[in-house]
């Protein structure tokens, strides 16, 4: 757990497994309340634990680019499930 600890982790993983690759700007878009500061410093700290694959892009202007890793993506499964958890706890509080 102590991998997937705080407020973002998770958030951002999510964001990668919907859509495969993801680049920085986008999620900063997709995650509300994040800082560009705060996504930088998880990012990383995911790549040190090899969940998340970083590429660099030969663009102009450069392009950075996320992925889920192979062990990264053995987290689908739990991301899942957490959501479903997620949509049935809701629905059980606001009784939709």
């Amino acid at each position: 757990m102590d991998v997937l600890n705080g407020k973002w982790k998770i958030v951002i993983i999510s964001s990668i497994c919907c859509y495969s690759k993801r680049r920085f700007s986008d999620m900063l878009a997709d995650i509300e309340g994040i800082s560009n500061k705060m996504l930088s410093k998880e990012l990383k700290e995911l790549e040190i634990n090899q969940l998340v694959k970083r590429t660099v892009l030969d663009t102009q202007p450069i392009t950075v680019q996320y992925e889920l890793t192979e062990h990264g993506k053995t987290l689908k499964t739990i991301i899942d499930n957490l959501t479903e958890w997620g949509i049935a706890h809701r629905q059980q509080i606001f009784g939709n």
